[in-house]
C-alpha cells in the first residue's frame, strides 16, 4: 500500500473519530465563508483546545491554548469556557484600499468566534473566578487566525513566562523553514519533513501528503515578543517566544491594556467593558495550490487600518540605486579613508545616473560619522556627515535633478544611542526634504536583549511612528519580521530579514533554489528588500580586484552570484518590494541592453497574481502598474519550460511584449550572462512558452 493511500486512510479514520467525538460534545465551532475550513473549540480537564478541519477532513488535531504567567497558573489550566459571543456569523466581504502594495484593492471576508475562559477554583465551590483570557478566532477562505485577549483584572503588570499555543498536525508534510533564532533571519531555507524539524521561525511553510499547502506565521506583532516554533512530539509544535534577558517573555504593564469597543460577555450574565491586552494573531494560511499562499491577503487583513492622518502622497514606491555593493565587494569602504564610497563626487555621479535612467532615488551608506567605531560599541552620529560628504550641496543637486535621497542609519545594535537621537534626526531629515531612511541593526544589542524580543519590537514600532510623524518612509534591515504593520503604518515600506544579495559578495552565496523558496516562505510575511539586479555575476572571476578587502569571516575570495542575468531581471518582479533596488555598480549597467527592463519597470503596482509555481522549483508572477504589465519567471537548478496563458491581459487590447530570455546555451554555472531580447505583439488569447536555463529566468514587459 502506498504512503499516500496509507495517509489518506489515516486521515479518514481520524476524521471519523473526530466527528464521533464531537457528536457527543457541546462544542463551539466557526467555519470559513465558503464552508471549507472549520475551527472547533473544546475543553478537557480544565484545559482549552482547538482543532481544525479542511474540506471535512481533520487537519489540525486537538491543540492546546493558553499561557503560563508569573505568580499564577490560572492562564494554563483549571479553566472553564463561558458563553460564546459570536459576531460576523454571516459577515459580508469588506473591500479596502491601500496606498501601495502588491494589490491596492483588497477584499476582507471572514467569520468570527469569540470565547472567554474563567478560572475554576480548586475548592468544591461552584463560583467561578474572573475571566483570565478570551480567544478570538477569525476564519477566512484562505486560512484562519486566533489571538488572545487578556483582561487587566487589577494587575499592575502581567508577566508572561510561556505561551502554550500548539499546532498539532494530523499528517506528515514536506516543509520549508529557517531555524528559530531570536537575533537573525539570515539563513538558507531547509527542506525537510515536519517530523524532522527541531525548531523553526515563521513563516514556516508546508505541503501535506494529502495535498494541502499551508504556512504558520503571526500578524500584528507590535508590542510582544516574536513567536517561533519548537517541535514537542512527532507532528506537534508549540509556540516559543523570544525572552527578555531575565527570562520573562512579555511584560504587560497596566497602561498597555485598552478598552475594547465590544461589550464583553462574562459568566453569570454580567456584561461589562474591561481594559484588555491583545496578543498578535497566530495565523495559518491554507491553499490547495502553492501559489494560493502567495495570493493570500490574510496577514494584511488582520492588521488595523491606516493610522496616518491626512495626505499620504509622500508615501510612494520608488526604484533606487546606491553606494552599497562596492562596500560588500571590498572595493569601497563605509569609513572615510582612501576607499571611501559615500563621497560628494560619487554621490553626484550616482544622482546623474539615476536622473538619466528613470530611477527615483539614490541610497548613500557610510555617509555619517561613527563607522570608525565599528567593532566596539558602535556610536554613530546621524546628523553629522563625514567631511568628504557635502550634505548641503548633494541635497540641492539631487533636488535639481528630481532624484530622492535615501539616508542610511546603521545603529550597530546600539539602540540607546539611536533612540537618544531619534526625534532630532528625523526632524533634521524632514528639514532637508529627505523622506526615506534605510535603518540597520547589525551587531549585538545592549544589556543582553535579543533583536526579536519585546524590547526591540517596541523599538521598531517607536521608529516607524516617529518616521510617520516626520513624513519619512522606512526600509529596515536586521528587522523584526513583517507581520502586516504596513497596513497600519504604510510608511513601513520594506524590510530585509532574509539571507539577501550581499551574501553572494563574500560567502559561498545563495543557491539558485533560494529564489523559488522565498516567495512561498519569507515573502508571505511581506515585502522583501533582497536588493536584486547584479549584472556582473562572475565578479571575482572576470575582474582583478587588488584592493579587495576581507572584511567578513564568511569571505570566500571566489564568491559570485548564482543565477543567470535574466533571472536577476525576473527577481525585480518576483521578489516584491515597493522600494526596489538595482544593486550593482552603475558602471555595469551603462550601455547594457538588459538594463532597459529596469528603466521601464514600475514598482508602484496596482494588482499582482502568482500564476504558477511549486516551492523550491519555479514560480511565475505577474504585476500590473497602470496599463503596463510585468512578468517574472524563475527556476531552480533545473532547466524548465512553462506555458503561461496571457488571460491576465485586458480584453480587446494588443500589447507589445519585450521578452528578456535566457539564451539557448545559458547556464547559471557556466554561461550566466547569455541572453536574448525579443519583441512580439500579443493579446489575452495568446500563450507564451517560457524557457528557462538552469538557475535562470525570464522577464517580460507588456506595453
Amino acid at each position: 500500500m502506498s504512503r499516500i493511500v496509507i495517509t489518506a486512510l489515516f486521515i479518514l479514520l481520524s476524521s471519523l473519530s473526530f466527528a464521533q467525538q464531537h457528536k457527543k460534545t457541546d462544542i463551539n465551532s466557526i467555519s470559513s465563508p465558503d464552508g471549507r475550513i472549520t475551527v472547533f473549540l473544546s475543553e478537557e480537564n480544565g484545559i482549552p483546545y482547538y482543532s481544525v478541519t479542511v474540506d471535512n477532513q481533520l487537519f489540525i488535531n486537538k491543540s492546546r491554548l493558553g499561557f503560563e504567567t508569573k505568580g499564577t497558573d490560572n492562564y494554563k489550566d483549571h479553566l472553564v469556557g463561558l458563553e460564546t459571543a459570536q459576531t460576523h456569523k454571516m459577515g459580508k466581504p469588506v473591500v479596502w484600499q491601500q496606498p501601495w502594495g502588491e494589490n491596492k484593492t483588497i477584499e476582507c471576508h471572514y467569520k468570527l468566534l469569540w470565547r472567554s475562559y474563567a478560572s475554576k477554583p480548586d475548592s468544591d465551590s461552584d463560583r467561578l473566578g474572573p475571566v483570565v483570557f478570551c480567544v478570538e478566532i477569525r476564519v477566512f477562505n484562505d486560512g484562519f487566525a486566533f489571538r488572545y485577549q487578556i483582561p487587566q483584572n487589577d494587575i499592575d503588570t502581567l508577566f508572561i513566562t510561556n505561551e502554550l499555543t500548539e499546532f498539532n498536525f494530523v499528517e506528515e508534510a514536506a516543509s520549508w523553514s529557517i531555524p528559530a533564532n531570536f537575533d537573525s533571519y539570515e539563513f538558507l531555507y531547509r527542506s525537510q519533513s515536519l517530523s524532522a524539524i527541531d525548531n523553526a521561525n515563521t513563516p514556516m511553510t508546508f505541503h501535506t501528503f494529502s495535498g494541502i499547502y499551508g504556512s504558520i506565521h503571526e500578524a500584528a506583532l507590535t508590542n510582544f515578543p516574536e513567536m517561533t516554533l519548537v517541535r514537542t512530539d512527532s507532528l506537534r509544535f508549540r509556540a516559543q517566544l523570544a525572552s527578555w534577558p531575565d527570562g520573562i517573555k512579555a511584560r504587560i504593564p497596566a497602561d498597555q491594556f485598552c478598552f475594547h469597543s465590544r461589550r464583553q460577555l462574562l459568566h453569570e450574565g454580567d456584561s461589562i467593558s474591561s481594559p484588555y491586552f491583545f496578543t498578535p494573531w497566530r495565523t495559518v494560511q491554507i491553499g490547495h495550490k502553492a501559489v494560493d499562499l502567495i495570493n493570500s491577503n490574510l496577514i494584511l487583513n488582520l492588521n488595523e487600518p491606516c493610522k496616518i492622518a491626512g495626505d499620504l502622497s509622500w508615501i510612494r514606491p520608488m526604484k533606487y540605486i546606491g553606494i552599497w555593493w562596492g562596500m560588500h565587494l571590498g572595493i569601497q569602504s563605509w569609513t572615510m579613508d582612501e576607499r571611501h564610497g559615500a563621497t560628494t563626487a560619487n554621490a553626484i555621479r550616482y544622482i546623474d545616473f539615476a536622473a538619466n535612467n528613470n530611477i527615483d532615488a539614490v541610497l548613500f551608506e557610510g555617509w555619517n560619522e561613527g563607522w570608525e567605531t565599528w567593532g566596539s560599541r558602535q556610536n554613530f552620529d546621524f546628523t553629522k556627515p563625514y567631511a568628504d560628504f557635502d550634505m548641503d550641496s548633494i541635497v540641492r543637486y539631487a533636488a535639481r535633478k528630481g532624484v530622492a535621497i535615501i539616508s542610511h542609519h546603521e545603529t550597530g545594535g546600539n539602540i540607546y544611542n539611536y533612540e537618544r537621537q531619534l526625534e532630532r534626526t528625523y526632524q533634521w531629515l524632514e528639514d532637508y526634504g529627505i523622506h526615506c531612511v534605510k535603518t540597520g541593526y547589525a551587531g549585538g544589542l545592549p544589556d543582553g536583549h535579543s533583536h526579536h524580543g519585546q524590547f526591540n519590537v517596541q523599538h521598531y514600532r517607536r521608529v516607524v511612528e516617529t518616521a510617520a510623524n516626520h513624513r519619512i518612509m522606512l526600509d529596515v534591515h536586521e528587522p523584526i519580521k513583517p507581520t502586516g504593520l504596513r497596513r497600519t503604518y504604510p510608511n513601513m515600506m520594506t524590510r530585509e530579514g532574509v539571507r539577501g544579495m550581499e551574501w553572494n559578495a563574500w560567502s559561498e552565496g545563495n543557491p539558485p533554489s533560494h529564489h523559488e523558496i522565498l516567495p512561498f516562505t519569507r515573502m508571505l510575511a511581506g515585502p522583501l528588500d533582497y536588493t536584486p539586479g547584479t549584472f556582473d555575476i562572475l565578479f571575482d572571476s572576470t575582474r582583478n580586484l587588488p584592493t579587495h578587502q576581507k572584511w567578513n569571516d564568511n569571505d570566500q575570495g571566489n564568491s559570485r552570484v548564482h543565477t543567470t542575468i535574466c533571472k536577476q531581471l525576473a527577481n525585480w518582479v518576483i521578489l516584491y518590494s515597493p522600494l526596489q533596488m538595482a544593486s550593482d555598480l552603475i558602471e555595469n549597467y551603462e550601455n547594457h541592453p538588459c538594463f532597459q527592463f529596469y528603466r521601464d519597470f514600475n514598482p508602484d503596482c496596482d494588482w499582482s497574481e502568482a500564476l504558477q509555481g511549486e516551492i523550491g522549483e519555479y514560480v511565475v508572477i505577474v504585476r500590473r502598474a497602470g496599463e503596463s504589465f510585468f512578468l517574472g519567471a524563475s527556476t531552480n537548478e533545473q532547466a524548465r519550460t512553462v506555458r503561461v496563458p496571457l488571460t491576465f491581459l485586458p480584453k480587446g487590447k494588443k500589447f507589445e511584449a519585450t521578452i528578456y530570455a535566457d539564451a539557448p546555451d545559458a547556464n547559471w554555472e557556466t554561461n550566466p550572462t547569455a541572453y536574448v531580447i525579443e519583441k512580439r505583439i500579443v493579446t489575452r488569447k495568446d500563450t507564451l512558452e517560457i524557457r528557462m536555463a538552469p538557475g535562470g529566468g525570464q522577464a517580460i514587459y507588456f506595453k
